[in-house]
């Protein structure tokens, strides 16, 4: 055991704690961390715990698995209606944090995890892993060049399939609140956050008062309570727009991009990817691929070496406001039988809204809400004109 690998403790080992576990692992080999205690309502199996080699503590109390394993960083990936409360408890033991996106279901939470992190004087990253590619950086260092001209707005879109299982894969899955408790599951601010988050970042509008509006509309084709078919416009305090076209019920899963729109190009990233094609006219597209730096493994350098954090929590306060948004927003409208039909996948049914892959790509394109494109189910009345 390398004893100057950094003691973490994982709150949340199943769903997509998963993927946590496993990247724990893989930097437990590089001896960079080692997991010292996983904190969930059953214990993990020998099973899932193989190749961790020495055994974590295990325990259902996140405080009293601190206390006991004195861990430096906790990574929590629970429900999103438990960051704020499990946040505080970190923070009280003066251990530092790495918290699953979104942040915190509500503006209001947001800022009191900021205060509980402040008074501790401890450092919170947030675990938009898109935010940790080299590409973002590039595609501004080549705007700042002029690359693709002066820049006209900033369009993002997903288009994932996802069936019907999926909505109950936890008991807060689809939902905007669940015993008075604020959630927010929906497709704009949870499977497809990081569409928007990196869209703010690459603008360069990603605190919470750089944000000037906030636009959304929200629909569902699921029997569930949250939306999982919805579009966003954001307005920037620098004059910058940033529309968002996203859907969990496309005909084929498609790659979410972010696209910069130039009066002389455009730049696409393609953010699962990594990897950035330049478009401009008369000249062929240039593409280019980044690398990637692990947010956890930043953290640590950040601990250990001064680096800075690729996503302290103060840097999600703009995405912060479109949950706010999408929270106080009316109910998701919901789409008319006639708006989507079923399909068999390999898991079971999922209901699929003929057209909206192109909708979305459209959306991005022409920096435009469904409703100003003119879809048949839309029905949110078309924003008025902004003066600019």
């Amino acid at each position: 055991m390398n004893a100057h690998a950094v003691p973490v403790v994982l709150a949340g080992a199943r769903g997509h704690g998963r993927w946590h576990l496993a990247n724990i692992r893989r930097l437990a080999d590089e001896g960079l961390v080692r997991l010292a205690g996983i904190c969930e309502l059953g214990p993990l199996t020998d099973e899932e715990l193989a190749g961790l080699g020495t055994v974590p503590e295990q325990s259902p109390d996140l405080g009293e698995l601190l206390d006991r394993t004195g861990a430096e960083i906790v990574v929590v990936c629970t429900p999103i209606h438990t960051h704020g409360e499990l946040g505080a408890v970190v923070a009280a033991r003066g251990a530092h944090l790495l918290l699953e996106k979104p942040p915190t279901p509500s503006a209001a939470a947001f800022d009191r995890l900021a205060r509980d992190v402040a008074a501790a004087g401890i450092a919170c990253q947030i675990g938009f892993q898109s935010l940790g590619s080299a590409a973002v950086d590039a595609i501004r260092e080549q705007v700042a060049a002029g690359a693709i001209g002066a820049v006209r707005g900033i369009g993002a879109a997903g288009a994932w399939v996802r069936d019907e299982a999926y909505w109950r894969r936890a008991p807060w899955g689809g939902h905007r609140s669940l015993g008075g408790r604020d959630v927010v599951d929906g497709v704009l601010t949870n499977p497809l956050a990081h569409a928007v988050a990196t869209a703010l970042r690459i603008e360069g509008s990603d605190r919470a008062e750089q944000i000037a509006s906030v636009d959304v509309e929200l629909y569902r084709a699921n029997d569930i309570a949250a939306d999982d078919t919805s579009c966003a416009r954001i307005r920037t305090t620098a004059g910058g727009e940033i529309t968002a076209a996203v859907t969990l019920c496309a005909e084929r899963d498609g790659e979410p991009y972010v696209v910069v729109h130039g009066d002389a190009g455009r730049l696409t990233l393609w953010y699962k990817a990594d990897r950035v094609d330049l478009e401009r006219p008369g000249l062929p597209t240039l593409t280019s691929r980044y690398g990637r730096t692990d947010l956890l493994a930043n953290l640590v350098a950040h601990l250990r070496e001064g680096a800075p954090l690729l996503v302290p929590l103060e840097r999600t306060g703009a995405f912060t406001r479109l949950v706010e948004t999408v929270r106080t927003a009316p109910e998701p409208a919901e789409l008319p039988c006639g708006a989507w039909t079923v399909a068999e996948g390999p898991r079971g049914p999922r209901r699929v809204i003929p057209g909206i892959d192109a909708l979305t790509d459209e959306g991005a394109r022409r920096l435009a809400l469904y409703s100003e494109l003119g879809a048949p189910w839309a029905r949110y009345p078309a924003p008025p004109p902004h003066d600019t």
